[in-house]
């Protein structure tokens, strides 16, 4: 794995951008590379449903479980950082250590979504992502994580396996590399379009000629 140069934490990449990205590499050039954006019905209730999960600096004992909510988690190694919606302490004696708790604890990280399990791994890529930023800072070993989907209002176990791993952490490289050459792909058409929130953007039938900004340019100049 060989990421591009990025001394600045600044210019690290959005860790909730993978998501996008393995749901649609063009999806995810307009929003983090083009800046474009448009809400739609699923973006609106996707942010009411985090709005009730990322509570920040609430940190909470539930008998032998520390629950933190809005959790800030950051990769060196991969160059990303970002927000866990939850993460679950479970007390632990193989565990890590955590500041002002007494024992140890292993981390669980949990993440909301407004619908349900979906056939591609785009929510499961988001999830790992996040315990390989938890594995860097605590330096330890995820095993598992949770998708809570609210449309069937239950908690999907996630195995974290070596094989996601790998996949995150290629198609994290692959994002740097889009992102370094300010490149946006050609449009793919399919299912997933219909349910894209820059489906009024993207503009398909112009994109083999040219992106978006430049047709905004081009209109504007017009």
């Amino acid at each position: 794995m060989k990421l591009s140069k990025v001394d600045n934490e600044e210019e690290y990449l959005m860790l909730s951008g993978i998501q996008h990205f393995e749901f649609c590499k063009r999806q995810w050039a307009l929003i983090h590379i083009e800046q474009q954006w448009e809400e739609n019905v699923q973006t609106v209730e996707g942010q009411q449903l985090h709005e009730k999960a990322d509570q920040p600096f609430i940190r909470e004992k539930r008998k032998n479980k520390l629950v933190v909510r809005a959790m800030p988690v950051q990769s060196h190694k991969l160059k990303i950082n970002g927000i866990c919606d939850v993460v679950e302490f479970i007390q632990d004696n193989s565990g890590v250590e955590i500041t002002g708790e007494t024992g140890k604890y292993t981390p669980v990280p949990i993440e909301y979504k407004r619908g349900k399990p979906k056939t591609h791994e785009s929510d499961l890529f988001q999830l790992t992502a996040q315990a390989l930023c938890l594995e860097e800072m605590l330096v330890c070993d995820i095993k598992k994580g949770f998708m809570f989907y609210n449309e069937i209002k239950q908690r999907v176990e996630v195995p974290i396996t070596d094989t996601l791993k790998t996949k995150v952490e290629e198609t994290v490289v692959e994002m740097h590399e889009y992102y370094s050459r300010r490149y946006t792909p050609k449009v793919k058409t399919g299912k997933h379009c219909r349910s894209c929130s820059l489906q009024n953007i993207c503009l398909p039938s112009l994109m083999h000629k040219r992106s978006v900004k430049s047709y905004i340019e081009g209109m504007l100049k017009e």
